[in-house]
């Protein structure tokens, strides 16, 4: 069995009977990634219940199937941050798949009802100007995207 390296803070997944299925999926999507653990407990009060640790990106995630108790809201989401359009189309594409539900400004649900936003870098660096007009023209450009355009935000916030 591999050792899961404990961090101070990792998220803890609840999902109905596809723990197992979600962290081999994101596995799959995310680079530098890895099922680390499943391990199957009897007897609980949902029944069997598989436990996964997973990493992506290095970052440890727990994951476990416990019953249609709890589900996941848009309160919670994990953001992607990508480097260029290209990473961008690819974690949408991906995430998206099979059910999965396209949102507004970048974000969406996979498959499993998971939030997910995918956010260009160059969008962040764009969002941290004083400019309160170039602010607007960007605010305004991303709120009618779905999947966010880099060359569609950047030309927003130069006012072209």
């Amino acid at each position: 069995m591999a050792s899961f390296q404990q961090a101070k803070i990792s998220p803890h997944l609840w999902f109905d009977r596809e723990a197992v299925e979600a962290a081999e999926f994101y596995t799959q999507v995310f680079d530098n990634s890895k099922i680390v653990n499943v391990t199957k407990i009897e007897d609980t009060p949902s029944g069997s219940v598989d436990v996964v640790n997973f990493e992506l990106f290095g970052q440890p995630f727990t994951a476990i199937s416990a019953g249609p108790f709890f589900t996941f809201n848009e309160s919670i989401s994990f953001v992607i941050h990508c480097d260029d359009q290209a990473e961008v189309d690819r974690y949408w594409t991906a995430l998206s798949q099979d059910g999965g539900e396209e949102g507004q400004c970048g974000w969406l649900k996979d498959k499993f009802g998971l939030s997910w936003q995918i956010v260009p870098k160059a969008m962040d660096t764009m969002m941290r100007s004083d400019d309160p007009v170039k602010l607007a023209r960007l605010t305004q450009c991303f709120l009618t995207m779905t999947r966010l355009e880099i060359a569609a935000l950047e030309r927003a916030f130069r006012g072209e």
